[in-house]
């Protein structure tokens, strides 16, 4: 998927406008990076837009191995909001749209190995929700 179009995915899911979309997704791309562990941040650069894929891959591969466990979903809206200069519906409507958009560029294998290797919160649960996969 080309840089254009996967922001303008973005921009259509979210409702926001391209340039502030392209914003939103490289902050939620980069939070997302801190939470990855192992080898997923670099599996799903490979399938991601030149333009974006090293906001997962250089800082995934260092956020395995030295970022204190990662915060629940209010702290990552929050980061995601603070890197992208956006209140937090704005950064919530982003981050759904990024992950939907992410969803749509990369086979459901993964998909699922990236979200299986973001770290978890303490109750288990993995930020953002991510809406299951019909039919797979």
């Amino acid at each position: 998927m080309r840089f254009p179009r996967f922001i303008d995915a973005v921009s259509r899911r979210s409702g926001l406008p391209p340039e502030q979309a392209a914003v939103v997704a490289r902050a939620v791309l980069q939070t997302m990076a801190e939470r990855v562990t192992g080898g997923s941040a670099t599996d799903l650069a490979g399938h991601l837009p030149d333009e974006v894929d090293g906001y997962l891959g250089g800082a995934g591969r260092s956020a395995a191995r030295s970022v204190p466990p990662a915060p629940g979903p209010a702290e990552f809206l929050r980061r995601v909001g603070e890197r992208a200069g956006v209140d937090e519906a704005t950064a919530r409507a982003g981050t759904g749209a990024v992950f939907a958009t992410l969803r749509e560029a990369v086979t459901v294998r993964e998909f699922r190995q990236m979200v299986d290797g973001l770290s978890r919160d303490p109750d288990g649960g993995v930020t953002p929700a991510v809406p299951p996969v019909v039919g797979d």
